[in-house]
């Protein structure tokens, strides 16, 4: 799958594409990922992308032809009809099922706005979808389109050391969408806290019991509406709703 990000910060992508385990995806081009600087595509001799807005008004708005010229030089390297993401606060929450799609296509073109935001007539004639980390606003889209570029990667297969550590992700519609349990390592004693005793038994049965019932706890006290999601998509046994009841 390819990945076109386009940005004003271009630098700020190359720590991230080559550190921590996800840099397997993106060494390897499993997850291909290329930079375009809209600077490339802006004219006049300071390569200016932004002007101020019509009707006034604080700050900046990033201008509708560099845009195109940057996504029009995109295109013709992809197939046609390569989707077009545009990270904003108006944009759908971004969330495990979004991603678990995103993980299984050939890619999409990432826009990262910057300033106040860009001219309303290129999103209405060339953004497919917009994209939302959630209700707060960030300086610009680069630490989102990093955020939907390693949640995508960990998802490909070769790229976490246990294949099976993704599946027991918190929010896997395809375990059950609960948060994951707590997790412990060494030393059994720390600052007067103990290992919970069931992890030490080795009883394998009991170990898993237990913890399904943490992820059900938690998850009832911290995100009830994962529980009524769970119901509704019957992912829990009738054990998990007499353990629900108990609490």
């Amino acid at each position: 799958m390819r990945f076109d990000v386009v940005t004003l910060f271009p630098e700020l992508f190359t720590p991230f594409l080559t550190t921590g385990i996800t840099r397997r995806a993106f060494a390897s081009a499993l997850v291909d990922v290329r930079l375009n600087n809209l600077r490339d595509f802006a004219d006049g001799n300071y390569r200016r992308v932004d002007d101020r807005p019509f009707g006034g008004g604080p700050g900046m708005v990033m201008m509708a032809e560099p845009l195109s010229q940057c996504l029009q030089s995109i295109q013709r390297q992809r197939q046609p009809g390569v989707p077009v993401l545009l990270f904003s606060p108006m944009g759908q929450r971004l969330d495990h099922a979004q991603v678990a799609r995103w993980a299984q296509s050939d890619g999409a073109v990432l826009i990262c706005g910057r300033y106040e935001g860009i001219d309303q007539r290129f999103v209405d004639a060339h953004v497919t979808a917009q994209i939302s980390l959630g209700d707060f606003v960030l300086s610009g889209g680069e630490i989102a389109a990093m955020a939907l570029l390693d949640a995508v990667a960990r998802l490909q297969p070769g790229v976490l050391g246990d294949a099976q550590s993704h599946v027991q992700d918190s929010f896997n519609p395809a375990l059950d969408g609960l948060l994951d349990c707590p997790h412990f390592t060494r030393p059994e004693h720390w600052q007067g806290q103990a290992v919970p005793e069931v992890l030490l038994s080795g009883h394998h049965v009991h170990i898993a019991r237990w913890r399904r019932e943490q992820r059900l706890a938690l998850t009832l006290r911290l995100r009830p509406d994962l529980i009524a999601r769970a119901r509704q998509a019957r992912a829990l046994s009738p054990t998990d709703e007499a353990f629900l009841a108990t609490l």
